[in-house]
């Protein structure tokens, strides 16, 4: 499905503690813990829900490509409506455009209480591996 170029400890998803516990073409929802990804105040760090929303993302518009194609983050929007202090936190990432050369998805993160903590929007280019 996806071609891994690197090992699984040197990729980032691995060392944030990002967990892919679903995937279809249709949803890819993945969970990452907030210890270990905090920034200086103790909240989950932006960047780490930027990391979160377009690994989500990015496998779901790897699965819709198809067979011999790879895809490739091409723009990452993201808004951070609240902070998450423990726990973890699951994206889900569903297509809102599933091209033959590009790919959006609309990525919700929530926190352990189904409070949305970010809204993300993930565009990616489609290319032949």
């Amino acid at each position: 499905m996806i071609a891994v170029v690197q090992s699984g400890e040197e990729q980032l998803s691995a060392r944030m503690g990002i967990e892919i516990i679903e995937y279809t073409p249709e949803r890819v929802v993945a969970t990452m813990p907030v210890a270990g990804n905090r920034q200086p105040y103790g909240l989950l760090h932006g960047g780490a829900n930027a990391v979160l929303a377009e690994q989500a993302g990015s496998i779901a518009a790897a699965i819709n490509a198809g067979e011999g194609r790879i895809a490739l983050g091409l723009e990452l929007s993201c808004t951070h409506h609240r902070a998450a202090t423990e726990g973890k936190v699951t994206a889900v990432a569903t297509p809102l455009h599933t091209g033959r050369s590009t790919a959006t998805y609309d990525v919700v993160i929530t926190d352990e209480q189904g409070r949305r903590t970010c809204s993300a929007r993930l565009t990616c280019v489609l290319r032949d591996q």
